[in-house]
């Protein structure tokens, strides 16, 4: 089994920034995959960024150039961060991880409220 763990969200500015953290525990490896998801009210869990075992990163369009997912396999952390926030960042953000063995994993949220 394997916990997830978000911290770092809270209220912010437009323009300012955030760093989120999702700290794991458990049955993890170093190349399991991680990825970032949102979710707004009213609508459907978006897919933010990606972070593969090899450490390939992705992200989506709107956050490609202001956000950036990172890992230290270490702390058996990753991490995002969140640059030029704009009020539609606002969303509860979840950390995601794929282990090798293939099983998913989700983290509890943490929220994000960008004010304009």
């Amino acid at each position: 089994q394997v916990q997830l763990v978000e911290s770092g969200g809270g209220l912010v500015q437009a323009g300012g920034s955030l760093r989120l953290s999702c700290a794991a525990s458990g049955r993890i490896f170093n190349r399991d995959a991680m990825a970032w998801y949102r979710q707004a009210p009213g609508k459907q869990r978006e897919l933010v960024a990606t972070l593969s075992g090899s450490g390939i990163t992705g992200y989506a369009d709107f956050a490609e150039g202001r956000f950036a997912i990172s890992r230290d396999n270490a702390k058996n952390t990753v991490y995002l961060q969140m640059n030029s926030l704009k009020p539609e960042d606002t969303a509860v953000y979840y950390c995601n991880r794929q282990s090798i063995l293939g099983d998913v994993y989700w983290g509890q949220g943490t929220q994000v409220t960008v004010s304009s």
